[in-house]
């Protein structure tokens, strides 16, 4: 199971930051990658921030580079997507996922992801 929590409330000014926490349960993340994905309306759900099982290397998105920062903690079996200076642009549903893939590659498509989050809307807005 897959549980997203989010810290920061549900509605955000411009510039101001998010994090989002992605709690595994049932299973370890230690042979797993991980990512964070976001949809906005009538978008198809966009790969924004990728992390891999091993050296913990991470892929961001041009959109969100810069911004935003995928990190891992096995020990708490979480994985977290800190989002700072945040646009009107991010608003979205963000989703996390976790997948059993042991090695240095980044799973950047949705459709790799047999493990979901249920998923947390933020909206960035004045």
């Amino acid at each position: 199971q897959v549980q997203l929590v989010k810290s920061g409330g549900d509605l955000v000014q411009p510039g101001g930051s998010l994090r989002l926490s992605c709690v595994v349960s049932g299973f370890s993340l230690d042979y797993y990658a991980a990512g964070w994905f976001r949809q906005a309306p009538g978008q198809e759900r966009e790969d924004i921030a990728c992390i891999n099982s091993t050296d913990r290397s991470t892929y961001y998105a041009d959109s969100v580079n810069g911004r935003f920062t995928i990190s891992r903690d096995n020990a708490k079996n979480t994985v977290y997507l800190q989002m700072n200076r945040l646009k009107p642009e991010d608003t979205a549903l963000y989703y996390c996922a976790a997948e059993r893939s042991y090695g240095t590659r980044w799973l950047r498509d949705p459709g790799e992801y047999a493990h979901w989050g249920q998923g947390t809307q933020v909206t960035v807005s004045s």
